[in-house]
């Protein structure tokens, strides 16, 4: 008992000892500044007090240094490591874009707003393909009407001469539900004068295009979310269609791509993935990346009736080229575009090949190695065809057998 009583005077004794450690500065109190001689003052930092040990510390050794004064020093030197970690990251806006080729085929997309927005989903669905080169023609609130504002024919006739694109994709058309000028003066939106002029700049577009041997692809317009403006437009769409079946561009009808159920403007639809994504932008007339991303697709699929192996590789041949019934606006025939017609026909020419007129079709190529089709051949037909009206010839017979006594003719009955 004696021997704990003064083993605990001892340790009383010792902690305030142990405790009381301060700074004694010349000339001065403790853990004060002094001033020397000569004038100059001298400010020192002053030392924290160190905690008062217990009496657990000094028997279980738990008399270690506290670890706050090195925090900051170790907090400046993580700070550094964090920055260049951040700095060695790549940006995830980098995109490594493959580089289009000196000859690529190039692709001017043209039209309105629309044609805006479908050039760049194109741009991201041919960004792998170093051999097909997209070029953005669009012009904001441009068409066929407002001539005045920007004449597209007198633009494409500068760019066909310029040679500034191999092939176009045309989309156009929200902007021209207003009135026109004619010869005869203004004419109401979708009137017959209306349509008459409207169409004939739309075959004016067309025909510089064919005559410089430029294939095209004529996107229709979508439905829009106000049903006025979208029957106007559907009905702008229709003489579009009519334009390019006549004018030798292949037609992509995309209208049933963004409709619901019901046939009705949806905003919503499935896209590439089949997922339920917003086709349309909040004015309810452009699309939204996805929607155009999804006009893309089917696109591409005409594009590549013209653009094979890296170029233009084949052309539309009008079997009719040459004759009076060139400028007819023929009926359409499984399908309206012009591609369909001839793919019935079997007529896909080379760009390498001369083209051949309707005469050459029906009686054979001049110095070909083979015969003309002798036309004398269809006024005669075997007995028994349909064609033979009742007098018909006999297969396999000659003159004397076909003859009676006395020269008389064999009747056949």
């Amino acid at each position: 008992m004696r021997l704990l009583i003064a083993l605990f005077l001892l340790i009383a004794i010792a902690v305030p000892q142990a405790g009381a450690q301060t700074l004694d500065l010349p000339g001065g109190l403790p853990g004060q500044a002094s001033v020397f001689d000569g004038g100059e003052a001298i400010q020192l930092a002053q030392q924290q007090p160190r905690k008062r040990r217990s009496l657990l510390d000094i028997l279980f050794g738990r008399d270690k240094p506290e670890p706050q004064a090195q925090q900051p020093q170790q907090q400046q030197q993580a700070a550094p490591r964090r920055q260049t970690q951040r700095r060695a990251t790549p940006s995830p806006s980098v995109v490594n874009l493959i580089e289009k080729s000196e000859n690529a085929t190039r692709l001017a997309v043209i039209g309105d707003s629309l044609a805006v927005d479908l050039a760049k989903a194109l741009d991201r669905l041919y960004a792998d393909d170093p051999n097909l080169e997209i070029i953005s023609k669009g012009v904001g609130s441009s068409g066929f009407v407002r001539d005045d504002f920007f004449d597209w024919n007198a633009a494409l006739a500068k760019s066909i001469e310029e040679d500034e694109f191999d092939l176009v994709v045309i989309a156009i058309g929200i902007n021209d539900r207003q009135e026109i000028v004619t010869p005869n003066g203004r004419a109401d939106p979708l009137t017959d004068p209306w349509k008459a002029e409207y169409v004939s700049r739309l075959e004016e577009f067309l025909n510089q295009l064919r005559s410089a041997g430029i294939p095209a692809v004529w996107v229709g317009l979508p439905p829009m979310r106000a049903n006025s403006y979208s029957s106007a437009i559907a009905q702008i769409s229709s003489l579009h269609r009519t334009a390019s079946f006549s004018g030798g561009a292949e037609f992509v009808d995309i209208y049933e791509r963004f409709v619901d159920e019901n046939g009705n403007y949806s905003a919503y639809g499935p896209d590439l993935n089949g997922q339920n994504e917003l086709m349309r932008k909040s004015d309810g007339i452009h699309w939204s990346s996805a929607g155009a991303d999804k006009v893309a697709f089917y696109i591409d699929k005409a594009v590549r009736l013209f653009y094979r192996g890296g170029a233009v590789s084949i052309e539309v041949a009008d079997p009719l080229a040459g004759s009076p019934a060139q400028t007819m606006s023929r009926p359409p025939y499984q399908g309206i575009g012009q591609v369909r017609l001839l793919e019935v026909a079997g007529i896909v020419a080379s760009l390498n090949e001369p083209s051949r007129s309707a005469g050459d079709l029906l009686e054979g190529i001049p110095d070909a190695d083979e015969a003309r089709i002798d036309f004398s051949t269809m006024l005669t037909a075997p007995e028994g065809r349909v064609d033979a009206f009742g007098v018909g010839v006999v297969p396999g017979a000659d003159d004397e057998e076909a003859e009676g006594p006395a020269g008389e003719e064999l009747a056949v009955n």
